[in-house]
């Protein structure tokens, strides 16, 4: 009991002066988001009492707030104290429970103790019940096998009788009855007989309504076909009841294609072959509304309907197709236009039968055998694809021309072939996704390899024509640096050769994998219901199987296919990029032989040069004059303008570092050079090519010389020496073998023998023997 502060009146939870609201709802202090400045501000928002200011009024809250903590500590003892008393009494409960429980234990114990007890005295008891039941059984099991004997022994005298009623119900009900006596008599020793009875009766009920049967298909009266459909189950028969149905439907199907055929002669096998497939479609959604209500499975009874129907008309679509590609120019264009139509018939009626599938596999099957049969007339020839797609990709390259009278139109004509092989490879590709749905790839790819491998026969041709024209038209005076151009721009085309390989390798795969990469995964296509539709149609197996005919094929692409899922597989093309990297090489090395002509016609008549063995030079006896007096001679000096005229010459092709150029030399090597990446400019491997070619040229020219005089030896120095400075001032350092050579000539012959001694023995025995020195 608590006293208002304002009014004195006694209270619990609530104040009749009503200054007390705040306090009076204890459910927001066991809030566990309790706010206490939100709830201060909540009570002084109150209306105070006219004259208490706010002090007073603080005061007066906190006296209350006081209370009320009092009042809760008074119930928190009350409680206290009343559990403390009631502990005793719950121990005492506790205590009876835990006895009650022992006890039940004990009678469960003896419970079990009796059970085990009856088990052991009524054992032979229970066990001659056994006998007697399994006696009884065996008993009744006789006496039904005489009953159905007997049964079978009337039914089958009467139904002489009944078929001569013609009363098809009765003669129904006494076929079933005979049916199920039969199955009583199965270890009887004219079982057989008995088996051969009942389907002759069989055969002559169903000659018996076989007419009324078709009659009422053709007419679709839903009550007759229910009637006999009901019939044919009573016989088993219900696949006999289907080939009924197949026979009187599939007639139509045939009779309306021999139709569209004689009167529609004068249109297009894409013409009739549209028609047939909506003739078709329509017989399906037609069928369906109907058979829904005849058959408990009408799907698979339509789709085989409908693939007994394909396969068998009357002219055949093969015999269709044979005749109208004899009349077409391209074979694998007409057969592209000709399967979209198939395809677009394919996808309608795999979208018509999810409507009503109900995840059977006898509806996955039938559907199977109606993609198998749609896709029929394509595998002959997918079969010869490679062949096809051979003939086509030599008929694009014949179309490309390469050779012109003049070298300039040769090399441009080169240059501009490679985006039209490409427009041709890529067409191809295409094709090959749009007739075969990516399972030809591997036919595909090896007729790539004919194709580029024919192109690059051809290109080797055309280059070695250029070859045979630079030789004709090199001038005996003068240097003619357009050839050396023309062989940069036909290196160049290798480059772009090469590139456009690479991306056509890249898009080959993002192909393959986007065709057919998803059907390898086991998991089934699922409908919105969550389904699984159509079971194995939508595997690589299956799908292969569609387009192609051998087993060990559809075998080896599913196997290609995983590798490039897995990575295992990272270029489709890498004969024909080998293929490209050698014709790159090749190009390299006639490009070489361009810019090295001139050099190696200065250097061919070196060794048989009379200077050699003179003894002095214009009368003069110079064998005692310094060698810095000799100057170089004519064909050392026509080398290094030569070479000091070479990059002026190969700038204007690598300033802009062509990337063409570049992948061109990465896949080749040029002479004279190491393996290694090339450098930041292609201007400078040039250089050093040609440098290095001349130097070892040089070297051996030198080595061929028979003799050489002491005026030869200072004259034969003074070359080498301005070789040396030209490549100096090329930023290029002199071959080892060139060092050796000067070393050893401006040896004397005290110390010959000593330098020798580290040097290459054919050099050191060599220039001894030029100078007459004996090792």
């Amino acid at each position: 009991m608590l006293t208002c502060v304002t009014s004195g009146n006694t209270f619990t939870r609530s104040c009749e002066c009503g200054c007390c609201e705040l306090l009076q709802d204890y459910s927001k202090f066991m809030d566990a988001s309790f706010d206490a400045k939100e709830w201060v501000n909540a009570a002084f928002r109150q209306q105070r009492e006219p004259g208490v200011n706010l002090d007073q009024h603080a005061t007066t809250m906190v006296m209350k707030l006081q209370m009320f903590i009092q009042e809760v500590n008074n119930i928190l003892e009350e409680a206290s104290q009343q559990a403390l008393q009631n502990l005793p009494r719950v121990t005492r409960e506790l205590d009876a429970v835990r006895q009650e429980s022992t006890l039940l234990r004990e009678q469960m114990r003896a419970v079990k103790q009796d059970i085990e007890n009856v088990e052991k005295t009524t054992a032979q008891s229970m066990q001659m019940l056994l006998t007697l039941d399994s006696i009884k059984s065996r008993m009744k099991t006789t006496a039904d096998a005489l009953k159905e004997a007997d049964n079978w022994t009337t039914l089958s005298a009467d139904m002489e009788e009944v078929f001569q009623s013609q009363d098809i119900e009765k003669i129904t009900e006494k076929l079933a009855g005979m049916q199920q006596s039969l199955q009583i008599l199965v270890d009887t020793p004219d079982y057989a007989d008995k088996c051969q009875h009942l389907e002759k009766l069989k055969n002559r009920l169903e000659a018996l309504i076989s007419p009324q049967l078709i009659a009422a298909f053709n007419s679709q009266s839903l009550e007759d076909t229910q009637r006999f459909t009901r019939i044919f189950e009573d016989m088993e028969r219900l696949p006999q009841l289907y080939k009924y149905y197949h026979k009187c439907y599939k007639t139509q199907i045939l009779q309306s294609w021999k139709t569209i055929s004689e009167s529609q002669s004068d249109n297009t096998l894409v013409e009739r072959l549209t028609e047939l497939y909506d003739m078709l479609l329509s017989t399906w959604h037609m069928q369906i509304m109907w058979t829904s209500t005849v058959f408990k499975e009408p799907v698979p009874v339509i789709l085989d309907m409908l693939t007994d129907a394909l396969l068998t008309l009357d002219p055949s679509l093969s015999t269709c197709f044979g005749s109208h590609l004899q009349q077409c120019a391209d074979t694998l264009d007409t057969l592209v236009e000709l399967k979209q139509i198939s395809d677009r018939f394919a996808k309608s009626m795999e979208t018509a039968v999810d409507a009503y599938i109900t995840d059977s596999l006898a509806e996955a099957t039938s559907l199977e055998h109606l993609l198998q049969a749609v896709y029929q007339p394509y595998r002959p020839y997918l079969v010869k694809y490679k062949v096809f797609e051979e003939v086509a990709l030599s008929k694009a390259l014949d179309r490309i021309k390469l050779d012109h009278e003049e070298i300039f139109d040769t090399v441009q004509l080169l240059s501009e072939s490679v985006s039209k092989i490409f427009s041709a490879a890529n067409t191809s590709s295409e094709r090959c996704r749009k007739l075969s749905n990516g399972c030809c790839y591997l036919d595909l790819l090896e007729a790539y390899k004919t194709f580029f491998s024919s192109y690059t026969r051809e290109f080797r041709r055309v280059v070695v024509n250029i070859r045979e024209k630079c030789k004709a038209g090199e001038s005996e005076e003068g240097e003619d640096w357009s050839n050396f151009q023309h062989s940069l721009r036909i290196i160049q085309t290798c480059g772009f050769l090469i590139t456009q390989t690479e991306e056509l390798d890249k898009n080959l795969i993002s192909s393959i994998l986007q065709c057919l990469a998803h059907l390898t995964s086991s998991r089934s296509p699922t409908r919105d219901q969550g389904k699984r539709f159509n079971l194995r149609i939508q595997t690589l197996a299956f799908q292969g199987s569609l387009f192609l005919s051998k087993p060990e094929d559809i075998e080896a692409l599913e196997s290609f296919v995983m590798k490039l899922e897995e990575g295992d597989t990272p270029s489709v093309m890498t004969e024909v990029m080998t293929d490209l990297s050698r014709l790159s090489e090749e190009v390299h090395k006639f490009a070489f032989e361009m810019v090295f002509a001139q050099l190696k016609n200065y250097l061919s008549d070196v060794s048989t040069m009379e200077i050699w063995t003179s003894q002095s030079a214009g009368g003069a006896m110079t064998s005692d004059l310094p060698t810095f007096s000799l100057a170089p001679q004519e064909y050392i000096t026509k080398i290094g303008q030569y070479l000091m005229t070479l990059p002026q010459h190969l700038d204007p092709f690598t300033v802009q570092d062509s990337p063409a150029l570049t992948v061109a030399l990465r896949h080749s090597k040029l002479p004279y050079t190491s393996e290694q990446e090339p450098p930041e400019h292609l201007a400078d491997l040039w250089l050093e090519s040609v440098a290095r070619g001349t130097m070892h040229v040089f070297a051996e020219e030198m080595l061929k010389i028979q003799e050489l005089t002491p005026h030869g030896t200072k004259q034969l120095i003074t070359d080498l020496e301005y070789l040396t400075n030209v490549l100096d001032d090329l930023g290029l350092q002199t071959s080892e073998t060139l060092t050796q050579i000067d070393a050893l000539l401006r040896a004397t012959p005290d110390e010959f023998s000593d330098r020798a001694e580290m040097m290459p023995q054919r050099v050191a025995h060599t220039i001894a023997a030029l100078r007459g020195i004996e090792l």
